[in-house]
This record gives structure tokens, sequence and C-alpha cells, in this order.
């Protein structure tokens, strides 16, 4: 279709622009409003459902590495009363009652253990040394700390209450010498500093012991009471806040526990010290925050989308009657556009007339040019022979030997029926004609191709080796034409092999599947393979042939369903290949 019939298609198909669009405009914001509710609707629950997921799945990790953390650290300060218990610095201390050096050796220690404080008790529980060097002449023999551990011969560990709130976490140990008790000595463990980094962190951790007593907290109003006591010691929450809060909530999940009159997620987690447990609050508000901002987004994308579409419509109405003028100024333009097109092509159609005839001339010369150059071709092998007998014969002839110069008067009668036969397979190479085809014996063959090279082959001294199966290899097809391709392929070796200083042509037959015909020569190769067969293609110099050889030789192996292949030799040179359907002892070819 030309451009102007294609001008005239799109005017003629154009709908009626005055066509009423109320109905329309309505159905199209109806629709849009349904989804942008449904779109906002199911974001909603998906991200909500899917930040929950992750919150809860941080929030566990938190509690876990919170609860690593505490355990590692009592871990690390149960070990070093077993150890202090037994230096000699502080047994000898407590023995000779000189102090002197105690509370500086014990600083020495709580710098490298990381400990709160340490204190060396005597054995009445005073206060003999101690990294506090305020709480030195403190009493502890009332202490839960102390007793225990005089009491025991394994390290203590004791929660107490602290007068100024809170509490204190201590391992006790004692110390003896010679089965003797000399004191006590303390290790107040700093747990207090998990809470501060705790409250930057989450919205709300406590540890509860074996008892459920609140012992850590980031509320400090939690320490010393029970999970329940602690979530009443929330204000109270007015009926106005509560609607908001469940309206604000609307799409979350059903919360754990409320901390503060809002909705969080309350994981727990065991710590594996004394019956201890871990607990972390984690509000919903980020959830809500990231969901929401999405959700704006996607409402702010759907009233864009509406106030272009509205824009769109009236932008369509101011520019109606602008088209209508437009497309009766296209119509008449397309009149003066047919009519010149009708008129060009009336003029290519009388060019194409004359370049088909133009191109039918030059196709026959082409012809007639390729069937010259394969006559000359071809019938330059055999003149070459008659040459060379015509000149033995003269020779026999001057030394009286008529007999031997009849039998290459002969060799000549047999060229000269060659040439007429080489002639009539050129024609029909060029018909592309098919022969009746009959057993040829391609041994047989091959002998008579060696005796017509057989000049050739002695005045180039080529080394010939044949390697022939000991029987017949039989196919069915034009024996002329045979010898033909095989003369081709020997022609081809001595021109390959012309600047080798010793020929070599190797010549194997075999018979399996098909029968091959390989000639292999020590030349220098094929430098392009892809267009070895394609006629006038050569890679002899000017004047030594015309790059018909091969595609002839092709075309008849193609005509006898067979194929010729050529490639280079890992050891150098060209190797030829042709392949031809084997006639078995039935009569019937083998199927390839």
């Amino acid at each position: 279709m030309s451009s102007a019939d294609q001008s005239v298609w799109s005017v003629l198909t154009k709908p009626f622009r005055g066509a009423p669009l109320g109905w329309r405009l309505r159905v199209a914001v109806l629709i849009l409003l349904v989804a942008t509710v449904s779109t906002v609707w199911i974001t909603n629950r998906l991200l909500t459902d899917r930040f929950t997921e992750s919150t809860r799945n941080r929030a566990e990790l938190r509690l876990a590495l919170y609860s690593g953390n505490l355990l590692s650290e009592l871990r690390r300060n149960a070990i070093v009363p077993q150890l202090l218990s037994r230096d000699p610095t502080l047994i000898s201390a407590l023995q000779s009652s000189d102090y002197s050096l105690s509370t500086q050796r014990l600083i020495s220690f709580v710098e490298e253990i990381g400990a709160a404080s340490l204190m060396l008790l005597d054995g009445d529980g005073r206060t003999v040394a101690a990294t506090d060097r305020n709480r030195l002449g403190e009493a502890h023999r009332s202490s839960p700390y102390f007793i225990d551990a005089v009491r025991s011969n394994a390290t203590i560990f004791t929660v107490s209450e602290k007068e100024a709130g809170g509490y204190s976490f201590v391992y006790s140990r004692r110390i003896d010498a010679n089965a003797e008790n000399l004191g006590v000595i303390v290790v107040e463990v700093d747990l207090q500093k998990f809470e501060s980094a705790w409250a930057g962190i989450s919205d709300a951790v406590m540890v509860a012991d074996s008892t459920g007593r609140i012992i850590l907290s980031t509320e400090p109003q939690w320490r010393g009471l029970e999970e329940g006591e602690a979530m009443l010691r929330q204000p109270p929450q007015g009926a106005i806040e509560r609607a908001i809060r469940a309206t604000t909530d609307w799409t979350a999940l059903p919360p754990d526990a409320y901390l503060q009159g809002e909705a969080v997620m309350r994981m727990q987690t065991r710590i594996p010290f004394r019956g201890w447990q871990m607990t972390s609050f984690t509000t919903y508000a980020s959830i809500r925050e990231k969901v929401n901002s999405v959700l704006a987004l996607e409402i702010m994308g759907f009233a864009i989308l509406l106030a272009l579409a509205f824009y769109a419509l009236s932008r369509r109405a101011t520019l109606r009657m602008a088209l209508f003028q437009r497309e009766s100024a296209e119509l008449r333009a397309l009149n003066a556009r047919l009519q010149r097109e009708i008129a060009e092509r009336e003029r290519v159609e009388k060019t194409l007339e004359v370049a088909e005839q133009t191109l039918a001339q030059s196709s026959k010369l082409a012809a007639l040019g390729e069937m010259s150059a394969a006559v000359s071709h071809e019938l330059n092998q055999p003149l070459a022979a008659m040459k060379t007998y015509l000149a033995g014969a003269r020779l026999l002839l001057r030394r009286n030997r008529p007999e031997e110069a009849l039998a290459s008067f002969g060799r000549i009668d047999g060229l000269i029926e060659r040439m007429g036969a080489i002639t009539r397979q050129l024609k029909s190479y060029a018909r592309k004609g098919a022969d009746a085809f009959s057993p040829v014996n391609l041994s047989e063959a091959l002998a008579a191709s060696l005796s017509m090279m057989e000049p050739q082959l002695r005045q180039r001294h080529v080394k010939i080796t044949q390697i022939l199966p000991e029987e017949a290899v039989i196919v069915m097809g034009d024996r002329m034409r045979i010898e033909q391709v095989m003369v081709n392929l020997l022609r081809n070796a001595l021109d390959a092999t012309k600047s080798v200083s010793e020929p070599d042509v190797e010549i194997i037959l075999a018979a399996g599947d098909t029968a091959v015909l390989t000639v292999r020569d020590n030349g220098h190769g094929i430098e392009n393979i892809e267009n070895l067969f394609e006629p006038f293609y050569t890679t002899k110099q000017p004047g030594d042939g015309v790059g018909l050889g091969l595609a002839i030789s092709s075309g008849i192996v193609n005509d006898h369903g067979g194929r010729l292949t050529a490639r280079n030799s890992q050891h150098g040179g060209a190797v030829f290949e042709m392949q031809l359907p084997i006639l078995g002892s039935d009569g019937l070819e083998a199927a390839e």
C-alpha cells in the first residue's frame, strides 16, 4: 500500500469525533476510582503484613543479641572471684591485716576485668579494700552475699536491691588459707549499662528473674514489679484516644500488648541463667509510617492520572474543530498526490519492462561466457596430451618405428573422442540435464583418468601413491562424467604441487556405506575453502585457470547423489573427497 493509499485509508477509518462522551467519561472515572480504592486497600494489607513481619524478625534478632550480651557479661565476671580468692597478695593482706596495697591492687584488677566494683571483706564483713574508696569501712556482715559466701565453698551470685533504687548484681567467694576463713572477695557486675543501650534502640526491654520480678528495665518504674503490675502503671486512656488508636491500627495484626496505651509487639526469650526471662515491646509506629508513605504516593499517582484525563478531555474539545479543518485539507492534498503517484507508476512500469529485457540479454551472455570458459578449461588438458603424443609420434617416425607411432596416433584418436564427449558433457552441465546411468567400476575409471594424466605426471616427476581395495567398488552413474571429476581433482593436485620440490599425490579408494575417493597432495593448502566450489573462483595465476573445474565437478557429483568436499590436511596440503552411493550386490544403491 502506497503512502497515498495509507493516507486515504487513515482518513476514512477515523472515528466520528462528534459522538457523545458523557457516559463514557462517567464510566472511566468510576473505573479509576474503583481501581484506586482496590489498589490502596490491597497495597495497605500486603505492605502492613510484610513490614510487620520484618519488624518482628528484627525484634527477635535484637532480643537474641541482648540476651547473648547479658549472658556473656555474667559468665565473664563469674570466674573473677575464684581467681582473686587465690591471689597471694590478698591472702597475705588478710593474714597480716596490712591493707595498704590491697586497694590499689583491686583497682588494677578492675581495669582489666571491666567489673562495676571490687571489694575485699575481712572475716567480720568489714570492707578493708575497695575500688571505690568511699566504701572502705562499710559493714556487710548481714549482707546475703557475705553470709552465703562464708557458708559455701563455691562462688555465690546475689541480686540485692539498692537503697537509691535498682538492683546490684554481685558475685562473692570465700578466701581460705590453711582451713581458716580469712574473708570474702566481692565482684559487682555492671548490668545497668545494658539498660541505657537498650533504651536507645528498642521501645521497651525488661529482664525478670525466676520469680517474675523485674530486675532490669528501660523503664525505671518497672523495677521490682511483675510484668502485669508494670503494665497497669501506664496512664489510663480516654475513649476518644482509644477510638483514634483503633482507627490508626485498623490494618495491623492483633496486638500482643498495650504499652502506654499503644498497641505493641511482645517478644520474649529465655536467658540460660538462673531462670531469667527477657521481654521486649516494639510499637507499630514505624510500620504505619512506611505503609502510609507508600499509600500517599499511590494516591498522588492516581490523582495525577485523573487530572491528566480531565485535561486531555478538555484539550480534545478545543482541538476538534482544528482537526476537522485539517482533515478536509488532507483530502484535497490526497487527490493531487494520487494523480502524481498514478503517473509515477506508469513510468516505473515502462522502465521495468526495459530492465527485464536487458536482464534477460545479460543472463544469456553470462551463460555463453561460462560455457566458452568451461570448454577452454576442459579441452586444454586433452590438447596438451595430444601435443605430447604428436611430438612422440614424430620422433618415432624419424627413428623408423612406425608401429609405436601408430599406437600414439591411436591414443590421439581416443583423446579426440574424449574431447567430443567432454563437449557434450559441458552442454549437459549447462542444461542441467540427466543421462542414463549404468554400473561404473571406480577402480577402472581411476585407471583411465591416470592414463590420461600420464604425460603430465611423467613430465612433473610426481610420486603417485594408490591405496585401492581388493574388491571392485561399483557405483551407478555416468563413467565419462565421473572420470571428468577424477581428472579435475588430479589436475588440481598437480597444480598445487608446482612449487614443491618433491611433489607427492596420494589416492585412496575405500568402500563402506558409501564409495569414497580421496585425493591428497603435499602443496600449500587452500586459503578460502568457502568459495572454492563457486564458478569462476580460482587461486591460480591469470591464464592458468578460470575457476570452473571444481564447480563443474561439484555439479557432476551432486547429480550422482553424492558430495564433493575439500579441507586442509593437518600435515599440509589439501584433501579432496568424492563420496558416491555404492551399488550393493542386489543392484540397489545403499542408502546414505
